[in-house]
């Protein structure tokens, strides 16, 4: 008899025991708090800790440097740390992208939301992009006709929030927040046109209550989470001069 077939035994006798005793009506558990009162299992402890310390190692290798501390509350509309993680995400997607489709990412929209954590200053290592980008978000992208980025940007006019977008998009509210202006690339949004937004995956699936992204006309996931995203990003740039720019602004009349 192979392991296999053992396998299959085992597994029918256990359907056939639950079967048998189908009437158990009540089930007890027990909590166990993890505090200092577990005592340390010194095997696993020696069996992990080369792991832990590989780990580590990787994670607070320096790979770039930030002369200022960049927080997400820094700007009204746009924010350094914020025109950075669009930007390189931009950046780092797009080369992917072009290799699969021959076409170019327009512009990119992530959330406010979605940065956990400020830069300091000082080095920047691997640690510093799991601190601000901690959930396993990736990069897609979403082909809209200039229609819906028309919705997308009375949705941003409307949320007042400092969402981050790359440089290739500009939109400028009035005093009283309605849209005055919106380009892509210098160019304002054509109704028929079709226009590749890069974003993660939590957003196009109506996270933040951007519904805009449905329907299109056609999804493209390059496996690329934005943590990722954000240390190949570091590692090709020295020092980190992310600014607040006139991308997404307010007049203020």
């Amino acid at each position: 008899m192979t392991i296999k077939h053992i396998f299959k035994l085992c597994f029918i006798l256990l359907i056939v025991s639950c079967n048998e005793n189908s009437n158990i009506t009540k089930i007890e558990g027990k909590r166990i708090d993890i505090d200092e009162s577990l005592l340390e299992n010194q095997e696993i402890e020696d069996f992990i800790k080369p792991y832990r310390e590989q780990v580590n190692k990787n994670l607070d290798s320096i790979i770039s440097f930030a002369p200022e501390t960049y927080s997400k509350s820094d700007g009204e509309l746009n924010t350094a740390i914020g025109n950075l993680m669009a930007d390189a995400v931009y950046s780092e997607s797009n080369t992917v992208f072009n290799k699969r489709t021959g076409e170019n990412i327009d512009f990119v929209l992530l959330n406010h939301g979605g940065i956990r954590s400020i830069i300091s200053k000082g080095n920047i290592t691997s640690r510093t992009a799991y601190e601000v980008m901690p959930f396993d978000n990736s990069v897609v992208v979403v082909a809209l006709k200039g229609k819906q980025v028309q919705e997308l940007t009375q949705y941003l006019a409307a949320a007042k929030r400092a969402h981050p977008v790359s440089k290739q998009f500009q939109l400028t509210l009035t005093d009283d927040n309605a849209v005055k202006s919106a380009t892509i690339s210098d160019k304002k949004i054509e109704t028929n046109k079709t226009y590749y937004v890069a974003t993660n995956d939590y957003l196009y699936n109506g996270g933040d209550r951007m519904d805009f992204f449905h329907p299109n006309d056609s999804l493209y996931v390059l496996d690329y989470k934005i943590r990722n995203v954000l240390i190949d990003y570091f590692k090709k740039t020295d020092t980190l001069k992310p600014q607040i720019d006139n991308r997404f602004i307010k007049l203020n009349n």
